[in-house]
């Protein structure tokens, strides 16, 4: 079997690559290995009109301007592309009703790697049909959510931004002159979706008809390929090792082991296919959440100490994969294949990305039969070895070499820590990611005392005080670290300034690096609930100058505020020439003592 096994390994590191592009251009929720150098793309919303009237219909447009040699995707994919749709998430006055309108045709480009798709470049408008409610003499605010994915020749990164546009109701719709260009070749007519359908849920239909069984088959093959993605691979050597372990053993517990992970298997992939279904959200839907992935890597990081030999888990942890190595272990051959389709979801094998698209626009009950042939393609290996004992045989016997074997494989689980820590960087950017990896640093030292100091040789007294440390730095590693949301910064420019102030808008500005140690210390006061509410309530702008590379506007920008070197985080009040510059430091306090001399204007 080491012929065959380490071969294996061999494969999964090869394909790691391919398994991170796959991700990278199809999943929701992924980002480049850097926060962005350049604002990539730029979003704001415009109307053909300067006054609406009450139940009037008028056009708005996403306005989405992209740098050079950028590009974002259309709401619909080819079968047989690459890439993430983009979405509008619209938030509207009570009563006000949102329908969609045809975008403009995406036209063929290159993306990443060199892979060929269909997507926008250089500026487009993405028109909405808005019918106002209310009563004339009042003011609204639209506000629309863009998620997109952003490439450029080298990397992909996931995006999210908002974009708000206000608009006064009269007894009559004045017509924007200015906006009339844009409008005039964009449709007047609604699509067919109706006004109660969201503009962020797109029907993908594939562009090539193959028939049901061919689907079928690319379902199975999709989910075979799994088995040596590098997202799954190390669940696939943990249960390995279970079926090593009971090799020249009693076959029917082979047998049982094999079926109860099938079963595992088919039982998450048919619970989320019918979340996916019932949702209708995109496959991979829970890799969307900061929280779940956070999570998920916390899990492998301390399961991947584990089997490098930093501690052992107690024979009482079934749930952690103590129980696939035991010869009665049926729950836990059971989790694991829970466990596979969980971390499988990131990998978009080859086959898989014309399978599923096509699964979520069937009926129920054909998708669902399309899920369930994934899963038994993930399964099968394991099925065949259920169903086929003699192989057994074929299997190395229980020895010494197996914990060199269990070590090497940590490293498959370090890989994944690596590449969900990959994903986050998607979601959270900036300094919260930093406590987000300092968070695994203090889960991981947790693991670090309890394997030092847990041993049976050690007194009652020290195994207790380690078991406690273990769950602080644990339970504090995933407090520290748990994702947070904060406020939307925009990018600072001198124009953005001059923009806001012109328009009497409090500006906010937090010029700061990453490389500043006290910089991403004054960022937790922003996550202070009274001083978002605060921010929020006085309506400050928000802008981010980051000095993490060499920036002559930022370098010019400190000068005339008279400093050398960042922090500086500076006011400016509406009316007031002068900014109010913050302490070096930064406590909620001194923020909003700053913000409270808006309220005494």
């Amino acid at each position: 079997m080491n012929k065959f096994l380490f071969p294996l390994v061999a494969i999964a590191f090869a394909l790691s690559s391919n398994c991170a592009i796959q991700a990278q251009t199809a999943i929701p929720g992924l980002g480049d290995d850097a926060p962005a150098k350049v604002v990539q793309v730029t979003a704001s919303l415009v109307s053909e009109v300067k006054t609406a009237a009450p139940g009037k219909p008028f056009r708005v447009a996403v306005k989405l301007v992209h740098a050079p040699h950028n590009h974002t995707y259309g709401k619909v994919l080819p079968s047989d592309g690459t890439g993430l749709v983009t979405t509008l998430d619209w938030k509207l006055p009570d009563g006000w009703k949102v329908e969609e309108l045809p975008w403009p045709a995406p036209h063929e480009l290159v993306s990443t790697g060199g892979v060929k798709s269909l997507g926008f470049e250089d500026t487009v408008h993405l028109p909405a049909l808005i019918t106002p409610a209310g009563a004339a003499g009042t003011t609204e605010e639209i506000t629309v959510n863009i998620a997109a994915l952003v490439c450029d020749p080298k990397s992909c990164r996931r995006i999210t931004m908002d974009a708000k546009l206000v608009i006064s109701l009269a007894a009559a719709v004045e017509i924007d002159p200015a906006t009339s260009a844009i409008f005039d070749v964009a449709p007047s007519a609604p699509a067919a979706a109706s006004a109660t359908t969201p503009i962020s849920k797109t029907a993908v239909a594939p562009e090539k008809q193959r028939s049901f069984l061919v689907y079928l088959i690319f379902a199975f093959i999709g989910g075979l390929i799994l088995n040596i993605m590098p997202c799954v691979f190390p669940v696939l050597g943990i249960k390995v090792m279970g079926v090593v372990q009971q090799a020249g053993e009693d076959k029917r517990q082979v047998l049982l082991h094999g079926l109860a992970y099938t079963v595992g298997v088919l039982a998450s992939f048919m619970a989320l296919g019918a979340l996916v279904i019932t949702l209708g959200k995109g496959w991979g839907f829970q890799l969307q959440s900061p929280s779940f992935v956070f999570g998920l890597a916390a899990f492998f990081l301390i399961f991947a100490l584990n089997m490098a030999g930093l501690f052992e888990i107690g024979a009482s942890a079934v749930g952690v994969g103590a129980e696939l190595q035991t010869k009665q272990g049926l729950g836990g051959s059971f989790f694991s294949g829970l466990l596979a389709t969980i971390v499988a979801t990131p990998c978009s094998a080859p086959f898989l990305g014309t399978a599923l698209p096509f699964a979520v626009a069937l009926p129920a009950a054909p998708a669902m039969l399309m899920f369930a042939m994934i899963g038994l393609g993930l399964a099968s290996p394991f099925l065949v070895l259920a169903l086929v004992p003699k192989l057994v045989a074929f299997l190395p016997r229980p020895g010494a070499w197996m914990e060199s074997f269990k070590q090497g494989m940590s490293f498959l689980l370090f890989g994944t820590v690596a590449f969900l820590a990959w994903v986050l960087t998607g979601m959270v950017e900036g300094q919260p990611m930093l406590f987000v990896l300092l968070g695994l640093v203090l889960v991981a030292t947790g693991c670090w005392i309890y394997g030092r100091w847990t041993l049976p040789h050690k007194s009652a007294r020290t195994r207790t005080i380690a078991v406690v440390m273990t769950l602080v730095f644990g339970a504090g590693g995933l407090v520290f670290g748990w994702p947070m949301s904060e406020k939307k910064w925009d990018a600072w420019s001198p124009e953005k300034v001059a923009e806001l102030r012109a328009a009497k808008t409090p500006v906010y500005i937090d010029f700061t690096a990453q490389w500043c140690l006290t910089c991403q210390v004054n960022k937790r006061v922003y996550k202070d609930a009274s001083l978002k509410a605060l921010f929020e309530k006085q309506k400050v702008a928000l802008l981010k100058a980051d000095w993490t590379n060499e920036n002559p506007q930022i370098k010019k920008a400190l000068d005339d505020l008279g400093k050398a070197a960042v922090p500086v985080n500076v006011l400016y009040l509406p009316g007031v020439d002068e900014p109010h510059i913050l302490p070096e430091l930064l406590t909620v306090e001194n923020v909003s003592a700053a913000l409270g001399k808006l309220e005494a204007r």
